[in-house]
């Protein structure tokens, strides 16, 4: 029979990846979510939705602004409660088993504390999360938990996957080239590692660096972010190619810096770059 190409393995790696980075986001939530924004935290949640309600005439206009959970509980005990079963559910896709029910709760989840974050959940990351679990939902069948089910993933939510991955990269590519002329320079590098908020422990090593090694990170950081995003929608091989720069740069970014879970989580898009070539129907 004829190879054509499939994505069972990619679906699987995915799956197991954006598993690992829910289940590290809901450990967060666990620990810092009352601090944050329960009864006696720094931005109490109660007195947020209050506002929210009030302003737009009541909690169901509110809960069409945002989707939350916490609409219908937002005690102490509903935000762990919630980042508990997020978590718990987190471990399962991790440990493999998924449907497009479990990851449904999942999204739902965690949009439901994003929403009501304020402040501690506006970062990029937190947003990029909720998107990526949105597409993940659509990847398996409804109700099928096995981690090959018998159905290849819909290749249009792979091309939306890679669509997310293009949007990320070249948004944050011009950004830069647009914001800073020292990006323009190459010299940005010289720069970076001593300013950035939160360093790694090999931000020191990267900082020293001859310069001529920082002005080819610096244009490594456009080939990653200006140029791969252009070849994901090609074929087979430019898209290989440029899957591998994008996760290249993000596992360099890893090991330079801290970026809490953003580069684990934009290395899941770029994996919808890769396929493997099964003869006959997906297992």
């Amino acid at each position: 029979m004829k190879n054509t190409p499939t994505y069972w393995l990619t679906r699987f790696v995915i799956l197991r990846l954006l598993g690992l980075i829910y289940a590290i986001a809901f450990l967060v939530a666990i620990n810092q979510i009352l601090p944050l924004i329960g009864s006696d935290g720094l931005l109490p949640v109660d007195i947020y939705m209050n506002q929210w309600s009030r302003a737009l005439g009541g909690k169901g206009a509110a809960f069409m602004r945002l989707p939350s959970v916490f609409w219908f509980w937002n005690s102490d005990t509903a935000l762990l409660t919630v980042a508990w079963i997020g978590f718990a559910l987190s471990c399962i896709v991790l440990a493999g088993y998924a449907n497009a029910l479990m990851l449904g709760v999942l999204w739902f989840l965690y949009m439901s504390i994003v929403h009501v974050g304020q402040e501690w959940y506006g970062y990029g990351w937190e947003i990029q999360l909720t998107e990526t679990g949105f597409l993940a939902i659509f990847l398996c069948p409804l109700l099928d938990l096995r981690p090959f089910p018998r159905y290849a993933p819909p290749f249009p939510i792979i091309v939306l996957f890679r669509w997310l991955i293009f949007r990320i990269m070249l948004g944050a590519g011009l950004i830069k080239i647009r914001g800073d002329e020292i990006w323009r320079q190459a010299t940005a590098l010289f720069f970076h590692f001593e300013t950035q908020p939160i360093p790694g422990p090999l931000s020191r090593w990267f900082h020293f660096l001859p310069h001529t090694v920082l002005k080819i990170g610096v244009w490594f950081n456009h080939l990653g972010e200006l140029v791969a995003p252009w070849f994901v929608f090609w074929p087979r091989l430019a898209r290989h190619i440029a899957g591998i720069v994008i996760v290249i740069f993000q596992f360099n970014i890893i090991l330079s810096g801290n970026l809490s879970f953003l580069n684990w989580l934009t290395i899941i898009p770029a994996l919808a770059c890769f396929y493997s070539t099964r003869t006959g129907k997906d297992l």
